[in-house]
């Protein structure tokens, strides 16, 4: 990992403010998402113990830390994949009876997952319309669905017609996205999006998806191993080793090489 060009002092002490204005205006407005006392593991071992998180309104949340630390396990709790065996998942502060991926997708959480989890032999435009049907959205409000994502991810256009195997890695990542994008979700969870794209394609990709979190303040918990990348878009960072938070922070804080060696 690169040291990073901090900038002047005054420009990183402004960076640091207006991170920290970020974090403070979106504790104020509550937590969308949130997980207490969660107990998850896979074969009578445990992955979270008593674990505690939560992902507040309008901001993009990074989750970092050393392969299997949990950070995918909790994702996937989140949204249902995985069973718990304890605790609470609560949505706008009220605890769900059952986590359950479809029920969480009509209540405006999306996931995309870790992988890409696209069909290759479908069409982009298949794929998109699976997505609208699975994602419960009326069929005279489809043309509008699919035309938004579109402006929002306008290279898809590029390869609608294209079957997902014939696609780059990027250009399947968008499709990903994009299939996220279509329940027009206020909480966006994302697993470990950059694997297999370059420093400067992940970010490309990310980009405009941070552009349409601060025009519509839809939060967003981000599961990445490309820490450098991921901090340029966050608002505030956790960091997980073995089942727990280590550390919390605002991305300012965890600025250089050294002081991320020192939690991993």
């Amino acid at each position: 990992m690169n040291t990073p060009d901090i900038g002047t002092p005054d420009a990183a002490s402004g960076a640091a403010a207006t991170a920290a204005a970020t974090a403070t205006a979106a504790a104020a407005a509550g937590h969308v998402l949130q997980g207490r006392g969660l107990v998850v593991g896979y074969g009578g071992r445990p992955v979270l113990r008593d674990f505690d998180f939560g992902l507040r309104r309008g901001e993009v949340l990074c989750l970092i830390g050393h392969n299997g630390a949990g950070k995918s396990t909790l994702l996937k709790t989140l949204f249902g994949l995985v069973p718990r065996q304890g605790g609470d998942i609560l949505l706008d502060g009220d605890a769900l009876d059952a986590v359950e991926p479809r029920r969480l997708t009509e209540a405006g959480v999306s996931l995309v997952p870790e992988g890409r989890g696209i069909f290759p032999g479908l069409t982009v435009a298949e794929t998109f319309r699976l997505g609208l049907w699975s994602a419960g959205v009326a069929p005279g409000e489809r043309t509008a669905r699919l035309d938004w994502v579109m402006s929002v991810l306008p290279a898809l256009g590029q390869f609608y017609r294209r079957r997902a195997g014939t696609l780059s890695g990027g250009q399947q990542q968008m499709v990903s996205i994009g299939r996220a994008l279509l329940s027009r979700p206020r909480c966006l969870l994302m697993d470990e999006p950059s694997i297999g794209l370059a420093p400067k394609l992940f970010q490309d990709l990310l980009q405009p998806i941070r552009q349409l979190q601060q025009d519509t303040g839809m939060a967003i918990l981000l599961v990445e191993q490309n820490v450098r990348q991921a901090l340029k878009i966050s608002d505030r960072v956790i960091v997980m080793k073995s089942g727990a938070i280590i550390r919390e922070a605002l991305p300012a804080e965890l600025d250089d090489n050294a002081k991320l060696m020192e939690l991993y």
